[in-house]
Formats: C-alpha cells, structure tokens, sequence
C-alpha cells in the first residue's frame, strides 16, 4: 500500500475512534453489566442501582428507561398457560460461566484500548486540538439524541 493511502487511512481511523469512543466506552460497561443480568432485581440481589438500569436502558433499548407498563387484567374464564416444567431427563447444557467471564474480560479490554487509544492520541501535539473537538462530539452527540 502506497505511504500516502495508509497515512489518509490512520488519520480516518483516527477521527472515527475518537468520535466513537465515548460511546464505545459505555457499551464495554454496560455490556459487563448485563452479561451477569445486574441491571434486573434477579441478577442484582435487590433492586439495582439506577445508573446501571440507566446504562442498561441505553445500550438495549437506545434511551433511557421508561415507566414499566401495567399489566393487564386477566378475563375471567381466560384460560392459564401451563408452565412447563424442565425435563431432568434432557442433555446437561454446559455451564455459561465461562463465556461470562470472557465477555465481561473481553468488555474489560475493549475499555482499557479505547482509554489507551484517546490517551495516544491526546499525545500527539499537532492533533490535540481535533482529538478534543472529536472526544466532545463523540460525547455530546449521543446525549443529543438521547432527548430528540
């Protein structure tokens, strides 16, 4: 690849990570998060923190939480699923613990990069002022469209 292609290619990459990485930072949280259901009474032990239904709210349903809707009122008559119950006799399904514990790894990584990336790019004198204007866009950007 010609030099002056790869130089247009880090400064795109560049650009495009740090608008993103505000965002990119919030769903490697929230995604941990979720993965151990913290953001539901089950998952949680109680009722959980409002930050974290918060960001759980963001990163599932694209804004923030709402009110949860009344259930309606059965009829009477109507007749009643039965739950069904689980076979004991079935196949023994293999643990997700370790796949958690990857994702929630994975999440942890994702975060420590992206930090390490807007730290390397704040270092670069003769673009500091870009990467700040992107850093804030990045974060402005989706606040803004949170509330459209």
């Amino acid at each position: 690849m010609r030099p002056n292609t790869l130089r247009l290619l880090r400064r795109y990459h560049h650009y495009l990570g740090l608008f993103f990485a505000p965002m990119i930072l919030l769903f490697a949280i929230s995604g941990a998060l979720q993965t151990f259901r913290l953001q539901e009474a089950k998952g949680y032990g109680g009722p959980p923190p409002n930050w974290i239904v918060w960001l759980a709210s963001v990163h599932k349903d694209q804004g923030p939480p709402r009110e949860p809707r009344a259930e309606k009122p059965k009829v009477a008559g109507e007749a009643v699923k039965p739950r069904v119950e689980a076979r004991a006799s079935g196949p023994k399904r293999p643990s997700p613990l370790p796949l958690k514990i990857f994702v929630v790894l994975l999440s942890i990584a994702l975060a420590i990069s992206t930090i390490m990336g807007i730290v390397i790019a704040l270092a670069n004198r003769s673009m500091r002022r870009v990467s700040i204007v992107l850093l804030v866009l990045g974060t402005v950007a989706p606040v803004v469209l949170l509330w459209v």
